[in-house]
């Protein structure tokens, strides 16, 4: 399911809510394409000392640990950054997820 957020400069957004399969295929790569660098270098840096610690084979742990909170994680700081539910459907999609307060 995807919601639009709107900012008050009238800049739309699309966001995916749930589950996050390109983060889940991809790693940090989609993180780095949303322009989302914070999370991007997270998400690297911790498949990286996983995969340290396990000679490479536990690097695709943090992958699927992510894939379950990244999407909730983005749309947050997109929150935090000004943007709100651009329709009503978007405003009870996120209220019934808990992301934000009814």
């Amino acid at each position: 399911m995807h919601v639009q957020l709107r900012n008050a400069a009238g800049g739309l957004k699309q966001a995916k809510l749930g589950f996050s399969w390109t983060t889940f295929f991809f790693g940090f790569f989609p993180a780095l394409f949303r322009g989302d660098l914070k999370w991007a270098a997270i998400m690297f840096i911790t498949a990286c000392a996983f995969g340290v610690f396990t000679l490479g084979f536990g690097a695709w742990v943090p992958g699927i640990i992510f894939s379950f909170i990244y999407n909730k994680m983005y749309i947050k700081e997109l929150l935090e950054k000004g943007y709100r539910p651009a329709d009503e459907h978007a405003q009870s999609a996120l209220q019934t997820r808990g992301i934000i307060a009814a």
